[in-house]
């Protein structure tokens, strides 16, 4: 079997990558926003060749060919089954996020997150108008300089018992924890919940990301009325082709969110995104994606230990999904914002500051690269916060 190509980087520098190009300093590696180093699946370059070459890119109607790749995809892989029906295309996660949270969430009202989590999921929530219910979750050490997290049930069922709660945003897999939720652990949100008569919405966008031994559980088979957002953005790297669905069971419900997709101008699609995500949604991407999942695989364990062997001190989130390795930086004694920008400024590497995600004294690194763009990144990390 061939193997697809991961180790040659890809120059993005003045190809309009606001990862790479939101900086005037070009001696600067990112590691910060989520999106890979890597070109997505041949089979999606050729589907988005072929539409290129037709010319015309006018309105774009969703054809039976996506809902029939989309559904086929989730059934097989997650045994996730769902019907035409019940999907609502829309030009991200992020905009469906705040059109759900728009469409039944009253202003005024609360909507709970668990902490630390996506920075997305706050703008939603004040932008409609409504307050944070946090829920933090707890860190629990495991040795050897690593650490995980865990839903703290208790807090859980004190902030839904709270009236004005009306919906939590679920983040499954958790980004930036690197959890990769279990089956227990849904069933125990969905209780809670339930018993609360709050809605759940699960942002399912890093699904595809697991690591060896783990096993993404859709939120949707644990609570057969939940809203599930996904997309193939995260996977397949076409996070600028703008798609991704909602997955709602109820029409009345669904009905009130399409309401809201269309209030919000986030109804239309260009004509790339359902190319693309048939084509990942195909055999050939499955193929791609296995191969992607190994390498991000040795990434994280190179990460692991690079930064256990040079930075003791510093302990780091078991990453159980996604590429966003999440490390605890608050033995050096600086606020990890003013650490972002001393990163950035002085060694020349960008990452991202816990303070976005809720938690002060945290960096979330992407691993998403070539080998030799990481570890030149996590050589001046180290050598860097060595000093402090």
């Amino acid at each position: 079997m061939s193997r697809f190509d991961f180790d040659t980087p890809v120059n993005r520098r003045g190809s309009g990558s606001y990862k790479w190009d939101d900086t005037d300093d070009n001696e600067v590696i990112p590691l910060w926003v989520a999106d890979m180093d890597f070109r997505t699946a041949p089979v999606v370059v050729e589907a988005l060749r072929r539409r290129v070459d037709h010319g015309v890119f006018g309105y774009t109607l969703v054809q039976d060919s996506y809902y029939e790749a989309l559904i086929r995809w989730f059934e097989s892989r997650h045994g996730f089954s769902f019907n035409r029906s019940q999907v609502i295309y829309t030009s991200g996660v992020v905009p469906a996020l705040s059109a759900i949270i728009k469409a039944l969430v009253p202003a005024g009202s609360g909507v709970a997150v668990q902490t630390p989590v996506y920075n997305c999921f706050f703008s939603s929530i004040r932008n409609n108008g409504c307050f944070i219910a946090d829920s933090p979750l707890k860190r629990v050490d495991t040795g050897q300089a690593e650490f995980t997290y865990r839903m703290d049930f208790d807090a859980l069922e004190k902030v839904c018992a709270d009236p004005a709660v009306k919906l939590l945003l679920l983040c499954n897999p958790h980004n930036p924890a690197g959890r990769c939720w279990t089956r227990q652990e849904l069933e125990r949100v969905a209780e809670i919940t339930s018993r609360n008569s709050v809605m759940v919405v699960s942002d399912e966008i890093h699904c595809e990301l697991t690591m060896p031994g783990h096993r993404y559980v859709p939120y949707a088979t644990v609570d057969s009325s939940a809203i599930v957002c996904i997309s193939p953005s995260k996977a397949f790297n076409t996070a600028g082709l703008q798609i991704a669905n909602i997955v709602c069971p109820s029409p009345e419900i669904r009905a009130a969110i399409d309401k809201a997709i269309n209030i919000n101008e986030v109804c239309d699609v260009n004509p790339f995104g359902p190319v693309a995500l048939e084509a990942s949604y195909s055999s050939e991407g499955e193929r791609w994606l296995t191969q992607l999942k190994d390498y991000l695989w040795h990434n994280w364990l190179y990460t692991k230990d690079f930064i256990t062997s040079r930075l003791p001190q510093c302990s780091i989130a078991t990453l159980e999904a996604t590429y966003l390795p999440w490390v605890d930086v608050s033995a050096l004694s600086v606020d990890s914002e003013t650490l972002e920008e001393e990163l950035k400024n002085k060694a020349k590497v960008w990452i991202n500051a816990g303070e976005m995600y809720g938690s002060k004294g945290y960096i979330r690194i992407n691993i998403a690269c070539p080998r030799t763009t990481l570890a030149e990144g996590l050589g001046r990390l180290c050598n860097y916060l060595e000093k402090l």
